[in-house]
């Protein structure tokens, strides 16, 4: 009864329009509530939040990532890998697609990779001789990758919001950091494999490969090139934690735009640190009064409900699979990636253990779907980004990224059914 009333409040809270903070917080005061425990129980889990080790690095990168964002590190990196590409079949598709995952990456943002790269690349593609149908698809789907890619954001809230579970499952974030690497790369070369097919009749130009030009490309971003080391290798070496490893980083990016490049004034620090950090705490805010609903949850035996409910209609692993994919696909293209991940983890998490699938299997799935909702119509909000970005209309999206879109769905397909592909 009481998680019925819950249910109807939460409902008639999103129609008002109410913030989801504020939709959370009140579900888990009304689930406490009902019963019979002191609200104070929720302050306690804002709380609880803050003895994690790993929380420190989703300041610190967010904070890296919009210093990139606002420097010309997308130019620079976009030259480089065409100085060290153009010799290669439909080498600008390989670019684009390797550009827009890295930059993603470390900014993790799928959105502000669209706007900052869209402008170097969508007119490139043209200009080389690529239709603006398929340039169009190319630059908005390659946008969305990258979300799997160590130091991306969403990997570090998966594992901070299983930490704070106490699920008896171990996940360490160098493990799923390692497991991101190979799905995206599988992304990738489906998605280079069915560009060469599609433009196959296309006359493009090859670049031959200029020494000259490859290393002046790599003297302009050779300070932007230790990035990796830092994150990559300073945590597999284990010179760094992950923690340590965001606050080398974003230390190191601050100086590099602040003083070497001079591209960031320092009268823009405040700002970027704002609006940094404004992000970060609306991810936190989120974050913690989700863990007290989820508490609540666990209380009334929810995630033991749906499990029974689950075994009770689903027969086996594999079905499972097949249902939560299409749930998450559906759930990405109209909820964003950081409110999905603190709302549904708790919940899917437990069931999907019963079945025998680890937290890293799961993480990767989720965020694998996650990434192709971005691009789901009709409402994916990677479509509505770049339909802004490029003064077309949406129907003109739907039909450029639609056949990108299956490619990717193969390649979630795969990600899902081969656990072994990737750990």
């Amino acid at each position: 009864m009481e998680v019925a009333l819950i249910t109807l409040a939460l409902i008639l809270l999103a129609l008002a329009g109410t913030p989801l903070f504020v939709i959370i917080t009140a579900a888990a005061l009304l689930g406490f509530y009902f019963s019979g425990i002191e609200p104070y129980v929720v302050t306690i889990e804002i709380y609880r939040i803050t003895d994690t080790p790993l929380l420190l690095a989703l300041p610190l990168f967010t904070f890296a990532g919009y210093l990139l964002s606002e420097s010309n590190t997308s130019q620079r990196l976009v030259r480089l890998s065409r100085s060290l590409l153009g010799w290669l079949p439909a080498e600008l598709v390989m670019v684009t697609l390797f550009a827009c995952a890295l930059f993603t990456a470390f900014t993790g943002a799928t959105g502000v990779t669209i706007v900052a790269l869209g402008a170097l690349l969508y007119p490139a593609l043209k200009q080389v001789g690529y239709s603006d149908r398929f340039s169009l698809g190319l630059v908005t789907t390659a946008g969305s990758l990258g979300l799997l890619l160590p130091p991306s954001l969403p990997l570090i809230l998966y594992a901070i919001v299983v930490q704070q579970l106490n699920l008896g499952e171990a996940l360490s974030i160098t493990d799923l950091f390692v497991a991101g690497i190979l799905p995206t790369l599988l992304m990738l070369f489906m998605l280079g494999i069915w560009a060469l097919w599609v433009t196959r009749k296309d006359v493009i130009p090859l670049q031959p490969f200029d020494r000259k030009a490859a290393w002046a490309a790599l003297r302009d971003a050779k300070w932007e090139l230790p990035l990796p080391v830092f994150v990559l290798g300073g945590i597999y070496s284990g010179l760094f934690a992950v923690s340590e490893a965001a606050a080398v980083t974003a230390l190191y990016v601050l100086i590099v735009e602040l003083f070497i490049y001079k591209e960031i004034r320092l009268q823009d620090l405040s700002r970027i640190t704002q609006e940094s950090m404004t992000v970060v705490g609306g991810i936190l805010l989120i974050l913690g009064v989700s863990l007290a609903f989820t508490n609540f949850l666990i209380d009334a035996e929810v995630p033991v409900k749906l499990f029974d409910w689950t075994q009770s209609h689903i027969s086996n692993k594999f079905a499972f699979l097949a249902v939560l994919n299409i749930v998450l696909l559906v759930l990405g293209s109209f909820l964003d990636i950081f409110s999905a991940l603190v709302i549904m983890v708790p919940l899917l998490l437990p069931v999907a253990i019963g079945y025998g699938i680890s937290p890293i299997h799961l993480g990767i799935i989720f965020l694998a779907n996650m990434q192709l909702g971005y691009l789901t119509p009709p409402v994916g909000i990677n479509l509505f980004i770049a339909s802004y970005r490029f003064n077309r209309s949406i129907e003109d999206i739907y039909q450029a990224t639609l056949p990108m879109m299956l490619v990717l769905l193969v390649a979630v397909l795969i990600i899902t059914y081969l656990p072994l592909f990737y750990y």
